[in-house]
């Protein structure tokens, strides 16, 4: 979800303004998501990296999801949404934890889409954690060199909760970045790539069924070939 700051800085307005304005477009995006009927709407909502911008910023995103999800739960629970947090939720302020459990609690009965933040979240230290419990589990006797697989490491990443969602089909960027800024790294091994101009808080839901069509067009070989 980038461009949020620059949106601001555009329209002569602090950083923070674009910072709220992306999570009332996150409030749109979900539903639209849900409505086409997406299973998994992941949104990077936080890096682990994100704790090096000035100190203002990051205690707005802090109180971000307090007010998002205290505004925003009725309507998840009317769309059948169910909220999932990954990434080191335990890193965070105290009152961003209890917001984040609280509509982790309050969804958790929906059964439909799944709305996945990726909030104090980075790939390499992800990666760098499933290795470590599967060293750990190594050290005491539990694991051979033989039993680490693709399936092993993927159970020990935080998408691993997600299932046969785990590795996502199609990842959009906007504002015309073209980066992965440490963003799933392990799962995106075979996702598809879109691009998109518009900053975050531009982006609306003609523009997220315009790349669900791009997708639903693009040929997935997986490293093979596809029938002619």
């Amino acid at each position: 979800m980038d461009g949020n700051g620059r949106w601001a800085q555009q329209r002569h307005l602090p950083r923070v303004a674009g910072h709220k304005q992306g999570m009332d477009t996150v409030k749109v995006i979900t539903a639209a998501a849900s409505d086409l009927g997406i299973k998994v709407l992941t949104l990077y909502a936080f890096s682990t990296e994100n704790w090096k911008r000035p100190k203002d910023e990051v205690n707005y995103l802090m109180k971000l999801p307090v007010d998002f999800f205290d505004t925003f739960v009725p309507d998840l629970i009317a769309h059948n949404v169910r909220v999932n947090v990954m990434g080191y939720v335990d890193q965070l302020p105290k009152f961003t934890q209890d917001a984040v459990n609280r509509a982790i609690e309050q969804t958790k009965d929906c059964t439909g889409m799944v709305l996945n933040f990726a909030l104090n979240y980075g790939g390499r230290a992800e990666i760098t954690t499933a290795v470590q419990s599967i060293v750990a589990d190594a050290t005491a006797g539990n694991l051979t060199a033989e039993d680490v697989d693709d399936d092993l490491i993927s159970s020990r990443l935080m998408t691993a909760p997600l299932g046969e969602y785990a590795d996502p089909e199609v990842v959009i960027r906007t504002s015309g970045e073209k980066r992965l800024s440490n963003f799933l790294l392990w799962q995106i091994a075979y996702s598809e790539f879109i691009f998109m101009g518009p900053h975050w808080p531009e982006f609306t839901p003609a523009l997220l069924a315009e790349a669900v069509y791009e997708y639903q067009h693009r040929k997935r070989r997986f490293g093979g070939l596809t029938n002619k």
